[in-house]
């Protein structure tokens, strides 16, 4: 492994672990994480500029104006797949119950298809640099969409991202 990547300041818990397992992988910090995590030592920072490491292989933008994180959202040119982390999501109705499942519907986390949570939407504040992160996603030709949290698209993908970032751009 060359490469140690959190793609957003969420995810960042077993990192020190990764690195461990692989001491000579580079490990690389999304916006807000250094502050966060001041006991991990970063060899580079994430922008929305690839690193010349996978320049050839993959794009990525950062998705500005989020209150909670920025995400840092690529893009495998090869495969024409996006794939994010937690700002699209999906969880099996079946999953919770009770009060978790509640939350879950009412977060927009349940539904037929990979949504942006409630939680997101709302804290994307700076609206005109969230459009301008997702100009540049939207002009990707993206074939296929995975994330961390919900079930991959697997066609008709730059429609369905329109769709669900509908409303960013309304």
């Amino acid at each position: 492994m060359r490469h140690i990547i959190a793609p957003n300041s969420l995810h960042h818990l077993f990192l020190p672990q990764w690195k461990r397992a692989y001491p000579g992988a580079k490990l690389y910090a999304p916006p807000g994480l250094r502050r966060k995590r001041e006991d991990i030592v970063f060899d580079a920072d994430l922008g929305s500029v690839p690193s010349p490491d996978w320049t050839k292989e993959i794009d990525q933008v950062l998705m500005h104006g989020n209150l909670i994180t920025t995400e840092v959202v690529f893009f495998h040119i090869k495969s024409g797949t996006v794939l994010f982390t937690d700002l699209l999501q999906q969880i099996p109705a079946d999953r919770n119950s009770g009060w978790r499942a509640m939350v879950a519907k009412l977060d927009l986390m349940v539904g037929p298809e990979p949504s942006v949570p409630r939680k997101f939407r709302v804290a994307f504040t700076k609206r005109r640099a969230a459009r301008k992160s997702l100009d540049h996603i939207l002009a990707w030709p993206a074939e296929k969409v995975l994330m961390a949290h919900g079930t991959p698209v697997e066609k008709d993908a730059r429609v369905y991202l329109r769709r669900a970032f509908g409303w960013l751009t309304a």
